[in-house]
């Protein structure tokens, strides 16, 4: 029982001293007498004691590095705190262990001096609005130079950048300046539409005025055209039945006693109107005839008066 225990940890040290297990998400650099053999790939592999050794351990998944925050000029020479992170990739873990010392210090570096040169080329108001644009260039230019040390970089985020406490000062009284401009050109416009509504009402009002005077004295003049139409039509119709009239037995004898008697009643207004007239002598006999017709009545009516008073 004892020698079977022995020879169980014998067998387990024996295990432990010539293979190796990798997992799925790790790359081991092997080097024998101090030289690079090879790199063993996930699973189970033999290895010598003493000879061969594990130099370097890589992770193969995804790494995110944390991109310490750094102070960075604008093109418009504003000062601001630049933080991000950087995600990258072993995929040579014999140039990773190899090419360089640090390949995470390194990316860091070249990370932040990357990030400086593309924000000294955007104004801040750029450096806010394009960020895609600068994640784009410092991807490229970290990916480029670390390609010698076996490491990919697959993409680079800015996730912060903030101005000094003065500059933030100096934006927010800018806002509000610009707030206040927006605020007085939304009154302007609104007065300006007010404006231009009170003219198109009162223009509309003096149209429709114009139009109710015009339609106005057009019906007036329809109205006084109908009447005179009215009227001719009735002098019409009585001089066509005054014309029947006199076309009739006796009509012509009554019209000639009806223009005596109309002549007559006018020369009696005249000759009690006026105070000296002249006028033919066959017009003066018939005056005469009318004072004394006149001059009788007068008479006969004096006594009935006098008659009436007692």
């Amino acid at each position: 029982m004892t020698f079977l225990a022995i020879l169980l940890i014998a067998a387990l040290v024996a295990f432990k001293v010539f293979f190796v297990i990798v997992h799925m998400r790790e790359s081991f650099v092997i080097e024998r007498l101090g030289n690079f053999r090879k790199v063993l790939p996930p699973g189970l592999h033999v290895v010598l004691p003493i000879v061969d050794r594990i130099a370097y351990r890589h992770d193969t998944r995804e790494q995110v590095i944390d991109i310490p925050p750094q102070t960075c000029i604008t093109k418009d020479n504003i000062q601001v705190s630049v933080d991000g992170l950087v995600f990258l990739k072993v995929i040579d873990p014999r140039l990773a262990s190899y090419g360089i010392a640090d390949y995470r210090s390194a990316s860091i570096n070249l990370a932040q001096t990357t990030m400086r040169a593309e924000i000294g080329k955007l104004s801040l108001d750029e450096s806010f609005k394009e960020r895609e644009k600068l994640n784009d260039a410092i991807v490229k230019a970290v990916d480029q130079a670390s390609e010698p040390w076996g490491v990919k970089v697959t993409s680079y985020e800015v996730r912060n950048i903030t101005p000094s406490g003065q500059v933030i000062h100096t934006l927010e009284k800018q806002m509000e300046a610009e707030r206040a401009r927006r605020a007085e050109v939304t009154l302007a416009n609104a007065e300006k539409e007010s404006k231009i509504l009170t003219s198109e009402g009162e223009r509309q009002e003096a149209i429709n005025i114009s139009e109710g005077e015009r339609q106005k004295r057009i019906n007036r003049a329809k109205g006084k055209a109908r009447a005179m139409e009215l009227v001719a039509d009735a002098t019409a119709q009585g001089v066509r039945m005054v014309g029947e009239a006199v076309q009739k037995p006796g009509g012509d004898a009554a019209v000639k006693m009806r223009l005596q008697e109309r002549f007559i009643q006018r020369i009696t207004f005249l000759l009690q109107e006026s105070r000296v007239s002249m006028m033919p002598i066959e017009v003066a006999q018939i005056r005469g005839i009318l004072d004394s017709v006149l001059s009788g009545q007068r008479q006969s009516s004096g006594p009935v008066a006098q008659k009436k008073g007692n």
